[in-house]
């Protein structure tokens, strides 16, 4: 388990250059991407003559495929574990610098220019294997990531708005503090369960002080 600093946030690069490339704002990352996806369902519905019913139906499964690979990627690439120094970097990267300074709400999301290159070629992969049916799939896709991401922020700076959220937020601290091999599970519990990575709520006790660790100061953006 990696031990939680309640100040500062991680040294990712040397370069202040770079270093500034690895942070954002998450209205920054909204302001980008719903333009796309605005356009790729507006081209999709006038230019590619989709019908209405398979925009919605495809966008909506779009949309449940991310949950799945949310919680493969944060399993199997997030905590990967190598002795290769290389991929300890690039991990900690990814990764490792969240639960090391879990109140830097600085990079919780992906920052610009790593994104743009990354959804890139995830459109480019949905391209090759599906044609154009990637400008639908691809707009479903990266509204999963944009909810997730910003389910997670919420995580870390709001208590749940809704009873029926709260094992989301449960799910989420668990992680953090008790079991990094448990509760992969951001937006969503389902795949915890499946793959039985879940944690059992109703006998887990929550650390009261161990959840404040991992919560934002309000007053100000770090």
């Amino acid at each position: 388990m990696i031990k939680a600093n309640n100040k500062g946030q991680a040294q990712l690069f040397k370069n202040k250059y770079l270093e500034m490339l690895t942070k954002t704002h998450p209205l920054v990352i909204w302001g980008l991407y719903i333009p796309i996806i605005g356009y790729m369902l507006y081209y999709s519905k006038t230019s590619l003559n989709f019908s209405s019913l398979s925009i919605i139906t495809l966008f909506i499964l779009s949309m449940f495929s991310w949950t799945l690979f949310e919680y493969l990627a944060h399993r199997y690439i997030f905590h990967w574990v190598s002795k290769k120094n290389f991929l300890k970097k690039v991990t900690y990267t990814l990764h490792g610098n969240h639960h090391e300074y879990p109140r830097d709400r600085q990079r919780l999301f992906m920052p610009p220019l790593p994104s743009i290159i990354i959804s890139s070629i995830i459109f480019a992969v949905f391209y090759l294997i599906a044609g154009n049916y990637a400008f639908i799939w691809f707009p479903g896709f990266i509204l999963g990531y944009l909810m997730y991401a910003s389910m997670h922020y919420a995580i870390h700076a709001f208590p749940p708005p809704f009873k029926w959220m709260k094992p989301l937020w449960r799910n989420h601290h668990l992680h953090h503090y008790k079991d990094e091999e448990k509760g992969f599970g951001v937006s969503s519990l389902l795949w915890d369960w499946i793959f039985n990575t879940r944690f059992d709520l109703k006998k887990e006790k929550e650390d009261k002080e161990k959840v404040k660790e991992l919560l934002f100061d309000n007053n100000k953006y770090q």
